[in-house]
This record gives structure tokens, sequence and C-alpha cells, in this order.
């Protein structure tokens, strides 16, 4: 996801009066702010930052509507509306069986050791953002078998 997409987007949803809508898209354009200022490219932030920022911020909103009090509907809809909004900047994941065949194919000498953390070492570094960590645990537990 470019950067500067989040930012028009957010101005759109002001144009419109928004808030909803407004509001989730400015927590990405934060944290993907934030993100950029950590590692020191504050002016062109690269896509992959932007996803990373997404991404922690989708998980975070997941924790937030799982930890909320059954007595907080209202509340409870704002996150899962929340959600809604950020998931539509989300960047597309691999699947089981995408994650399947990039580790038979790119990772076939490391799966052989059988060894599970070495090959989640491995992998994650390669598909961190790209696939969620539990489809990889299990693709990789399955295959260590």
């Amino acid at each position: 996801m470019q950067f500067e997409t989040l930012q028009k987007d957010m101005m759109a949803a002001m144009k419109a009066r928004d808030k909803e809508r407004k509001d989730s898209i400015a927590v990405l354009v934060s944290a993907a702010k934030k993100l950029a200022i950590d590692a020191g490219c504050r002016e062109n932030i690269p896509e992959e930052m932007v996803d990373q920022a997404i991404l922690k911020e989708i998980k975070s909103v997941k924790e937030q509507i799982e930890t909320c009090p059954a007595e907080r509907a209202e509340l409870k809809a704002e996150y899962e509306a929340r959600l809604a909004v950020m998931s539509e900047y989300a960047p597309k994941m691999l699947s089981a069986e995408e994650v399947k065949a990039v580790l038979l194919e790119k990772f076939a000498d490391v799966i052989a050791t059988k060894n599970k953390g070495m090959i989640m070492k491995s992998v994650m570094a390669e598909l961190k953002g790209k696939a969620d960590g539990k489809v990889i645990n299990e693709v990789v537990a399955e295959l260590c078998k």
C-alpha cells in the first residue's frame, strides 16, 4: 500500500464528513509515519513499511475486539467498524497452499532437517508480512511430521 494512497483516502473521507472512516485511516497514516520516523526515512515511506504498520494496527484492533466486555456493545461495534475499514488496506496474505509451495521451493534443504525451530527462523525472515504467522507455523508443523 502506498502512503500517498492512504493520505488521499483520508482526505476524501474528511471531505465526505465520514468521521469513522477518517479516524480509522488516520490511525494507519499515523502508525506508518511513526515507523518511518523511527527508521529514519521520513520523506518517502516504502510500501513494505506501510504494510507493516497496517498489519500491526489490524492486530491491535482485533485484540481490542477480543478483550472488549460484552456489556460494551457500542464500543465493540466501533472497533469492528474500524477493523472493517483497516482491512480494506491490508496487504493480501498468502494462503496455506501458497506458503507450502514457497517452503518446498526455497527452503527444501532446511525442511529436510526436520528442526522446526531452525525452519521457522529461516522462513519467517522471508515471509514476514506476506503470510500470517499462524498459517506458517501450521504448514511447518505439517511438513515436519
